[in-house]
């Protein structure tokens, strides 16, 4: 009876990273070109949240006023007059006259979450139906805003792509992009392409009925992440959640484990919050699964040795070519850094589960039922 679980547990575990790895490559082989019809393009409202100043953020933002689009606003927020991207912003606005774009400062307590007060004045002010939330940290090609419309689609309540993490400084960094490419970015992929799309909060891409009619930006704090949120108030509506073909890049540099671990642990919760069946099964994400299963059946005798030296190459192959199709940090290190991933995963899952709130930007965050009131 043992052996039939077992052989189930490799075959299910191994085939679903394959399956997805392969759903996620035929994605970044087939996606379709931008439209290129001017006239049927919509005006939209470029909003980027801003909180202090990151290595990259010079180049980051400045993607903003380089949209290959005809007509569209940026709105940047900042929590402040006195927050060290003000000064930044500002230049930039003053060496791009051909964009129409404003700075706008202050914060209005809408939620507990500290992104959603910052972005609550440029949702106000934004002047199109169309509205692309987008960090700041997110390093937007020229045809950002042309390949959210063409996601767009019948049906659609929100268009969204996680990051794909680029230029990693140091190992960390590659651990890093480790989990956002070809673990968190895949599975999202190739939920998206079985049509289960989850919203990512990096790229926010909203028709103004469909948010509104969900109780606007505020509804959005109800969980620890507007991604949670949004995904639930698409769907309440009977709309999907559809991703981009391809993920919008986000440099990386150079971390420190502990930071790390510290954002994976965030996202983790936020995950269990949000969708805790779905979270529960992400233990099997790696291969600790597989290969603890494949170590058992070679123990019963009921497969060779061999097997056990045969699974890594199999795995951390088939997430290699997937990163080299989708031009993702692919080296030896990178390896390296999956590997190590894949070692945090069962630590950083057993201690998803030891609490549910955590700190962010020096904001508490909890769950609504385990918060106070909001002040």
């Amino acid at each position: 009876m043992i052996i039939p679980v077992l052989v189930s547990l490799v075959a299910i575990t191994l085939g679903a990273h394959l399956l997805t790895a392969w759903l996620t490559a035929r994605r970044y082989r087939t996606a379709p070109e931008a439209p290129r019809d001017d006239t049927t393009l919509p005006y939209i409202s470029l909003i980027r949240p801003v909180c202090g100043l990151d290595t990259f953020d010079a180049e980051t933002l400045a993607s903003s006023f380089t949209q290959d689009y005809p007509r569209y606003e940026v709105i940047f927020c900042a929590p402040s007059e006195t927050d060290p991207a003000v000064a930044l912003l500002r230049d930039l606005i003053a060496a791009h006259p051909e964009v129409e774009a404003s700075l706008l400062c202050g914060e209005t307590a809408i939620s507990r979450n500290p992104k959603l007060n910052n972005l609550y004045k440029g949702y106000g002010e934004a002047r199109s139906e169309w509205v692309a939330m987008t960090d700041s940290n997110l390093l937007l090609p020229p045809d950002y805003l042309r390949r959210l419309v063409a996601t767009w689609q019948a049906g659609t309540g929100l268009v969204t792509s996680p990051p794909a993490g680029i230029r990693p400084g140091n190992f960390w960094g590659a651990v890093e992009c480790a989990f956002l490419n070809s673990s968190q970015g895949r599975w999202q992929l190739a939920a998206d392409s079985l049509g289960f799309g989850f919203a990512q909060g990096k790229t926010l891409y909203w028709n103004r009925k469909v948010l509104d009619a969900g109780g606007g930006l505020a509804a959005l704090g109800r969980n620890l992440a507007e991604d949670v949120a949004s995904t639930k108030l698409v769907r309440e509506q009977g709309l999907r959640v559809r991703l981009t073909p391809k993920l919008f890049a986000q440099p990386i540099g150079a971390r420190k484990a502990r930071a790390v671990w510290d954002r994976q642990l965030r996202w983790s919760r936020v995950r269990r919050d949000g969708f805790p069946l779905i979270f529960a099964a992400e233990i099997a994400q790696g291969p600790l699964v597989p290969l603890g299963a494949l170590t058992a059946l070679a123990l019963l005798g009921a497969a060779p040795a061999a097997a056990l030296l045969a699974l890594p190459p199999v795995w951390y192959g088939a997430e290699l070519a997937l990163a080299r199709r989708a031009g993702w940090p692919a080296a030896p290190r990178d390896a390296a850094a999956m590997l190590m991933r894949d070692v945090l995963l069962p630590a950083l899952w057993v201690a998803t589960w030891t609490g549910r709130g955590f700190t962010w930007r020096g904001t508490e965050m909890a769950p609504a039922e385990s918060a106070g009131p909001a002040e």
